[in-house]
Formats: C-alpha cells, sequence, structure tokens
C-alpha cells in the first residue's frame, strides 16, 4: 500500500474508536485550524529556505547549509513519535531512503519534541536519516508552520495518553503543521506540500518525483 492508503486506513480504525463528541470537537478544531489561513503564510515553492542548526538524536548538530552543500535536501516536519500517522509517514519515508539517496539528496526530519524523544522515535521505527528536535518550534515558525493546539483538544489528548509537555519540554503546546519541503542547493524550495489536516502527508513517490524533475531540469 501506498502511505496515503495506509493513512486512510489508520483513520478509519481510530475514528471508529472515537465517541461522536470527541470526533465533533476534533473536526471543529482542524476546520477551525484550515479557516485561520497558517498555510497561506507557510513558505512555498521559490521561497529561500532559512538556514537552521538543530541537534539530531544523539545530541550532534546539523546544519541545513552544511548539508545544501553537498546535496539538494529533503525535510518533513512532523509532529512527534506521539502521533500515529507521523510513525506511518516516517517509516515509509525509512522505505525510501535508498531511492531518495539514489537520486542525490539527503533526508532531514524535524519535530520539536526533545532529543531522547526524538532517539525513541528513531529506535521504534529503525530509521536510517537524521530525526532532528526543534526545541521551541523556532525552525518550523521560520517555516510558517506553528499553531497552538486549541484548549479543548489537550483534555482528549490526554485522554489519548499524550503528554505534549513531556513529549516536547516545554508547556506551549505549539506543534508544526505537517509539512515537507524539498530544497535545491541553493536554497531555493523547489516542492512543498502542507497540510492542516494532520491525517494528510507527503506520499514520497511524489518526493522522488520532484527530485527526478529536478535532476531532469539541471
Amino acid at each position: 500500500m501506498t502511505l496515503t492508503q495506509e493513512i486512510n486506513t489508520l483513520r478509519q480504525q481510530i475514528q471508529a474508536k472515537m465517541s461522536e463528541e470527541t470526533k465533533a470537537v476534533m473536526d471543529k478544531a482542524m476546520q477551525d485550524l484550515v479557516n485561520s489561513g497558517l498555510t497561506n503564510q507557510s513558505l512555498k515553492v521559490g521561497d529561500k529556505a532559512p538556514n537552521f542548526a538543530l541537534p539530531n538524536a544523539v545530541g550532534k548538530t546539523v546544519e541545513l547549509q552544511d548539508l545544501l552543500s553537498r546535496n539538494p535536501v529533503v525535510i518533513s516536519f512532523y509532529r512527534g513519535g506521539w502521533c500515529p500517522y507521523c510513525n506511518l509517514e516516517l517509516r515509509s519515508l525509512q522505505q525510501s531512503l535508498a531511492e531518495i539517496k539514489k537520486l542525490g539528496a539527503t533526508l532531514v526530519t524535524i519535530s520539536p519534541q526533545t532529543p531522547d524523544n526524538s532517539l525513541s522515535t528513531v529506535e521504534k521505527n529503525e530509521l536510517e536519516f537524521e530525526v532532528l528536535s526543534d526545541a521551541g518550534n523556532q525552525v518550523a515558525k521560520d517555516f510558517g508552520l506553528v499553531f497552538v493546539l486549541p484548549e479543548e483538544l489537550r483534555p482528549i489528548y490526554q485522554d489519548f495518553g499524550i503528554d505534549l509537555p513531556a513529549h516536547n519540554g516545554d508547556n506551549t503546546f505549539e506543534l508544526p503543521i505537517p509539512a515537507t519541503y524539498v530544497i535545491a542547493q541553493n536554497g531555493t524550495i523547489i516542492h512543498a506540500f502542507v497540510d492542516p489536516d494532520y491525517t494528510k502527508r507527503l506520499d514520497p513517490a511524489e518526493i522522488i518525483t520532484a527530485l527526478k524533475q529536478r535532476s531532469v531540469a539541471a
């Protein structure tokens, strides 16, 4: 199955276990985020990606400029290892990693969770690419992706066993909208996917297509 098909199956399974009241609260929060126009402020194709330096899962600093000096870079922003949709996406990216590398690109993923929690995510999903920790969502803010989890959703997350302050090391309840960017070596964004619906992710096949098109254009 493609990532999109896997996500659709997972969404159906999760929603089947939810009460109608919970679904209504979550649906309203999603629609409010769509209506907020946040995605209009996010970086788009043709924009320059801001440089950043973030720790990976073992504390080593990874800088975008350094990565771009060698290869184009694929960046995927995800919410955290507590998110089942994110874990599906990360595993799907891992399955496509060899082809992404073959096309001359470097893959990194970014979330606001602490390095210790990022390490757990790496180990759980057996990831072989950089998983970076964006404390306080500073980089995600530079990309125009950050929102605050609404008050009415917080007890629902707690009921799901999700403790955001513990995962992220702060009490802001800020999260990034899941997003994927393909960045050329000159720092220009050549492909962008940003969707306020956290159950929607860019299929790795589309990343590979964007990289192939870049190769042809080059």
